[in-house]
């Protein structure tokens, strides 16, 4: 259609001259028909166009779901209890055998049933239902790489974010003394050899878990010369740790933080 439409005016300007006046008229009075029926369909089609996506996106009505909460989603069914009509009371419901063993069955495979660490870890699955035990592990074997290896590099950043803020002050004091001295740490992390919750508690609404770690680390510190004044830059050694990490159920983040550390003989 366009061509056609530039075919014509292409026409009419080339043979201008040759054509008498009322014939030139003519011309140009058929070309704005044309423009104008085009002009129309297009309108007309857009409009059609408008009233089908409405009616296939819909409208807003006020009930739509919110947005997606990561945070929040998953937390399990006992978080998700249907609504009640205003004008109904819902009395509790109890909790029958199956859905309590089904709830704490995570952490009865983790930790003998009656035994401190597994009432310690079912308190903070009761405040925390997406708590799992064997994901929290793997996740603190992580943490505990990146905070050896960001305190030898000297990378607070990286330390702010693991740890709260007593631990924080006490690794930096170590790394300014460090810094001052013209020291520094050469490390090289070779793995976890070992990996397992000792105790848990719920201490008001910060949960509390604390792991025996058993790690193999090259490490020496060298001074402003260079010369090797602590550890062995060729030897693989054993080291033992023990570390809590704590974080607030009631918090929306997700992160646990280093709370305490302790060195095992």
């Amino acid at each position: 259609m366009q061509a056609q439409f530039a075919a014509s005016l292409a026409f009419a300007s080339s043979d201008a001259d040759a054509l008498p006046s009322a014939v030139k008229r003519g011309h140009l009075a058929g070309d704005m028909e044309f423009f104008d029926l085009g002009t129309i369909f297009f309108l007309v089609a857009a409009v059609v166009i408008f009233y089908q996506l409405r009616n296939v996106l819909g409208r807003r009505t006020g009930h739509e779901r919110p947005p997606f909460d990561p945070y929040t989603a998953g937390r399990g069914a006992r978080d998700e209890a249907p609504q009640e009509p205003d004008n109904v009371v819902a009395l509790p419901r109890r909790k029958g055998a199956q859905g309590e063993a089904s709830d704490y069955a995570p952490i009865d495979a983790f930790a003998a049933p009656g035994s401190d660490l597994n009432r310690g870890l079912r308190a903070i699955r009761d405040a925390d239902p997406s708590f799992e035990p064997n994901s929290f592990v793997e996740g603190a074997k992580m943490a505990y790489e990146m905070i050896v290896m960001a305190y030898a590099d000297g990378d607070r950043a990286t330390l702010k974010n693991l740890l709260s803020k007593d631990v924080y002050e006490g690794f930096v004091s170590a790394i300014d003394d460090r810094e001052r001295r013209s020291e520094k740490i050469e490390s090289s992390f070779v793995g976890i050899d070992k990996a397992e919750i000792v105790s848990a508690e719920m201490k008001g609404s910060d949960a509390h878990v604390t792991l025996r770690i058993v790690s193999e680390l090259i490490s020496a510190t060298r001074n402003g010369a260079g010369e090797v004044i602590d550890g062995d830059p060729e030897t693989v050694a054993e080291v033992k740790d023990v570390w809590t990490f704590a974080r607030d159920t009631r918090s929306r983040d997700p992160n646990w933080k280093l709370v305490a550390t302790e060195a095992e003989d």
